[in-house]
């Protein structure tokens, strides 16, 4: 007979939003019961930010290599060990794994239950031999990488952003099927570290991204090296290990063309994880391949929260890691302690971690004018900054979408260091502040961040014109 478990509050799911759940609730003394059937830390840690960025982090020292006699410093190509990258990669991976343990989760009280988990019917969970009946279930399932149905993709090996980590050698000419943000970063990286590299994209480079600056990301990705191809279609695939073959389809009286490349890597999106749990014995509705989740990211089964990459409910373009995380606030609020809370998805920032970074929040501009119309721009080259000149990283810009009263609509930033330069936009967002308020911030010289502020500035210029103005700045000069 299964053992039966009753806690308060039971998560299927390890990875970072499950553990942010279990977390939380064991922090506050809740019952919890943790289920992960593969291993701790999910996508981020063993196949997504983590291995991702450490692998971007070696290819930006070897650009850095390659880049340096412009500060007089003159040092012969890299030679890049791909078997000693790869191990740099899941040495970081090694250094991190602690915090996601299940030995540190035990440690904080949470029993933590490695199997399939399933439901039986609406309140139970059956896990290997146990059964599990909580007060609250929060799935936090993750993704795994969407494969699209490609004629002859069946018939050669390939990669994905799951298996792409375990290489040890270098691809001679790798061939990436997508330009989201997994093919732009992941292609710099590759291309970076020596490997010859194409991106073939159906549409355009990033597309959920503001084309004006996506293409400051495409414009670097050229410029060292890569072969960016869009707006493509794709035939089908063949060929074998060593040598793919893919075909691309001609235009209007072009005949087919065939890429040829020694890898290929898809990247071509996720999709949520949601076979296998029982679902429909649970009723809990799945919608457009998603978990169905309300405002709350509480399922069409009371007793039952989602979140993170699983849920759908309008978070489906949202599958980041601290997305989930902010899921997880919300499902504790809720279910633990039964106060309002919903998501807020305005104020929710996206990266690209390529060099430059892109950065964005709020709307893109195609947004904001079928939104409100009107909308003012302002702009801001990072080539006009002094700590950028004196790094000589000088690609990209600031680009702010402002609307009535000076509302900030939205912010992007193409730049070294994007990712972190975003915040102060976000924070004001979060505020209901406007451009006004980044203006009047001190920012310290010399730094990157200055963008912002003479991006800000900008929004002032027009009242610098204004005739009342001048004049009363006139009267004031007469009158001493």
């Amino acid at each position: 007979m299964a053992d039966l478990l009753k806690p308060d509050l039971c998560v299927i799911g390890a990875g970072s939003g499950g553990l942010s759940v279990a977390a939380i609730a064991a922090a506050f003394g809740v019952p919890v019961v943790l289920v992960e059937r593969d291993r701790m830390g999910g996508d981020c840690l063993n196949a997504g930010c983590v291995p991702s960025k450490a692998l971007l982090a070696a290819g930006h020292r070897a650009q850095a290599i390659r880049e340096a006699a412009a500060f007089g410093i003159d040092v012969p190509e890299p030679v890049v060990d791909f078997a000693r990258v790869r191990a740099h990669v899941r040495g970081v991976i090694a250094s991190i794994a602690p915090n996601d343990s299940a030995e540190r989760f035990t440690a904080m009280g949470v029993k933590v239950i490695k199997a399939e988990a399933r439901f039986v019917d609406a309140r139970t969970v059956e896990a290997g031999d146990i059964r599990i009946q909580a007060r609250r279930f929060v799935l936090a399932t993750g993704s795994r990488p969407a494969v699209p149905p490609i004629p002859g993709l069946d018939t050669v090996p390939y990669l994905t952003n799951e298996t792409v980590f375990d290489l040890d050698v270098r691809p001679r000419r790798l061939i990436i099927v997508g330009g989201g943000p997994i093919g732009a970063e992941l292609g710099q990286a590759m291309r970076r570290l020596g490997a010859e590299v194409v991106i073939l994209e159906a549409g355009r480079l990033l597309q959920r991204d503001d084309p004006e600056m996506a293409a400051v990301v495409g414009r670097a990705l050229v410029s060292e090296g890569v072969e960016l191809r869009t707006g493509v279609a794709i035939q089908r695939i063949g060929g074998k290990a060593g040598a793919i073959e893919v075909t691309l389809a001609g235009g209007p009286g072009e005949a087919p063309e065939t890429v040829e490349g020694s890898h290929l890597l898809l990247a071509t999106g996720r999709s949520p994880t949601v076979e296998g749990l029982g679902l429909e014995e649970a009723g809990i509705a799945v919608e457009r391949g998603a978990i169905r989740v309300d405002g709350g990211l509480r399922t069409s089964n009371r007793r039952v929260y989602a979140v993170g990459d699983c849920a759908g409910g309008g978070t489906e373009g949202l599958r980041f890691t601290h997305a989930a995380n902010y899921h997880a606030g919300i499902v504790v609020r809720r279910a633990l302690f039964r106060l309002p809370a919903s998501v807020d998805n305005r104020v929710m920032p996206r990266v690209t971690y390529t060099d430059p970074e892109l950065a964005a929040v709020g709307l893109t501009e195609e947004e904001a004018r079928a939104r409100h119309g009107s909308v003012r721009i302002l702009r801001w080259p990072v080539a006009e900054n002094d700590r950028a000149q004196a790094e000589r990283r000088t690609q990209g810009h600031v680009k702010v979408l402002v609307g009535r009263g000076g509302r900030i609509l939205g912010c992007s930033i193409a730049a070294a260091g994007a990712g972190d330069l975003i915040v102060p936009w976000m924070l004001a967002m979060r505020r209901n502040g406007t451009v006004s308020d980044i203006a009047n911030l001190v920012f310290p010289y010399p730094t990157l961040s200055e963008i912002s502020k003479r991006a800000a500035v900008e929004d002032l210029k027009p009242a610098s014109r204004s005739g009342l103005l001048r004049g009363l700045a006139g009267a004031l000069r007469w009158l001493g």
